[in-house]
């Protein structure tokens, strides 16, 4: 319990220390192409960027680690190209679940449901099939009940050919619950409430991820 609040206050930290920073469309350089260029920025986002430099920053003790920990996190095995990118969310949960940075989030009694995806939007990438299990919208109110700080929420699309339409990272204030995310809509990295989203939205469901806590800080090997 003491990993947990102790990893819950570092992405607090750190997230809150970039609210109010621009969204950025497509702030990744490289597609299908063209040589994927690694990029690390802290002067602004899209959900995706967000999430990534926010979890390498919580795992990371230097400069060097904190690069290291984003090749890791935004690539398969941390091998910078195109190809490799985690381009869908699936993808990028899936591989950060088996480096060991994340792990499912626990909902004893919480119904989920599976959804099949034929995922063909992002142009150069063969369509591929994928099977995603989330907890439905209907069903969100008894998720929060399991929710901390330092979790990672992504909801999942209603589109018959995306996974994933955007993400974030839940902060709980007492029995709010509040959502940081790099909105484009309104331009820049901001805390909502996340009842507020899930009104504003519509959407298949949520899937949760939890950073695994940090018992020591240790680098990442290249």
């Amino acid at each position: 319990m003491n990993d947990d609040r102790s990893s819950a206050g570092r992405i607090d930290v750190i997230s809150r220390h970039f609210l109010g920073r621009p969204y950025k469309s497509n702030p990744l350089i490289g597609t299908a192409d063209t040589p994927e260029v690694f990029t690390a920025s802290l002067d602004g986002f899209d959900c995706v960027t967000y999430i990534e430099t926010v979890v390498a920053l919580y795992r990371s003790s230097n400069v060097d680690d904190f690069t290291n920990w984003l090749r890791k996190i935004r690539y398969d095995r941390g091998l910078i190209q195109w190809a490799r990118r985690n381009h869908y969310m699936t993808s990028w949960i899936r591989n950060n679940v088996r480096e060991g940075i994340i792990s499912p989030l626990s909902m004893p009694a919480v119904p989920m449901v599976s959804r099949e995806r034929i995922l063909n939007v992002v142009p150069g990438l063969s369509p591929r099939r994928t099977r995603l299990k989330c907890v439905p919208k209907r069903s969100v109110l008894r998720l929060q009940q399991f929710l901390q700080t330092g979790d990672l929420i992504f909801f999942a699309s209603t589109r018959k050919h995306l996974d994933v339409f955007h993400a974030g990272i839940i902060v709980r204030d007492g029995k709010r619950v509040l959502m940081r995310h790099a909105s484009r809509s309104k331009g820049f990295v901001v805390e909502q409430e996340l009842s507020e989203f899930l009104k504003s939205n519509r959407m298949a469901g949520v899937i949760v991820m939890r950073p695994r806590p940090l018992t020591r800080r240790i680098g990442v090997g290249t």
